[in-house]
């Protein structure tokens, strides 16, 4: 019997890596999604249905039959009526409605060293989320990612086309902040094998390897063979900086809460990694395209 699985945002970026792996594996696949321009990325192979959160009835009709829910939902910044307070609600309308429906495992990403009281809505809100998918009684599996490298990757991918294009790149602070980027096949692998589980599991995803932001900027530039020189600014004056190029290229190129989660060193882990895939070598196996075009979170997501 096909299993039947649902995934939400399976024509976006994380999304869109886990859904090919269970097609890879016969499943069938359905997705929630707000994008209505992506019907054939499968091939016809995924219906998509709206998400429906102001009908929490209909959302649940939708899951009905649905074996594993893998929910990537999620928004990087407050957009006019989208904010992280309408994304808690509206994961928790998720989760009840996967309840109702009957899913059997509730697969969740979430993000690392998440907490209830952080002063970061991004942080507090998965933290309270993941209390919330506890409390369910639902089947679950918890993965809390740091940055997801791979082809449409927004933040490296976007670090490469500024190193391409201007002569200075700007790094908030001393630089000396660290992160453990994981590759996004990597991700969807660990949130495919979750699913399988029965028991109820946390996971952090994080790559094999830790590097501070200077390092991390440095190997970028080196790789893609910029000559930009790096400064050391006020994160303030970077936060000011990244607004004036976001006028030109009609995107939020990063936010006051990026910076400081960033510097808050919550993109590292202290657990065994999870995935296996380098991202040095994957920036030099990738050096003639990354950051060959900009990558607009607006465009992604809000169709801007």
């Amino acid at each position: 019997m096909t299993t039947r699985s649902a995934v939400t945002g399976a024509f976006s970026y994380t999304g869109k890596y886990i859904t090919r792996l269970l097609l890879e594996q016969g499943q069938h696949v359905i997705t929630l999604t707000s994008r209505k321009n992506d019907q054939n990325l499968f091939n016809g192979q995924v219906q998509a249905y709206p998400f429906q959160f102001d009908n929490p009835k209909a959302l649940a009709e939708t899951l009905h039959g649905v074996d594993t829910l893998y929910n990537t939902y999620w928004v990087r910044f407050d957009h006019h009526q989208t904010t992280f307070g309408s994304a808690v609600e509206n994961t928790r309308t998720l989760i009840r409605a996967a309840k109702n429906a009957g899913v059997r495992r509730f697969v969740h990403v979430s993000i690392t060293n998440p907490t209830p009281d952080s002063n970061l809505p991004y942080f507090s809100g998965k933290a309270q989320l993941e209390g919330d998918l506890k409390a369910s009684g639902l089947s679950y599996a918890i993965l809390r990612p740091t940055v997801i490298f791979g082809d449409e990757d927004i933040l490296i991918n976007n670090i490469a086309y500024l190193l391409r294009r201007f002569p200075l790149f700007a790094i908030p602070g001393k630089g000396d902040y660290q992160l453990q980027p994981i590759f996004a096949e990597d991700m969807a692998q660990l949130a495919v094998d979750a699913g399988q589980r029965k028991e109820n599991l946390t996971w952090d995803a994080v790559g094999p390897e830790i590097y501070t932001f200077s390092e991390l900027v440095q190997l970028t530039r080196s790789v893609v063979g910029s000559r930009a020189g790096l400064i050391n600014l006020p994160p303030s004056l970077v936060l000011t900086l990244s607004r004036m190029i976001g006028f030109f290229v009609e995107d939020v190129v990063l936010t006051e809460e990026e910076i400081l989660g960033l510097m808050a060193n919550l993109l590292i882990s202290a657990e065994v990694p999870t995935g296996h895939t380098s991202l040095r070598d994957w920036l030099h196996a990738n050096a003639n395209q990354v950051g060959r075009r900009y990558a607009s979170e607006l465009k992604r997501h809000y169709n801007a």
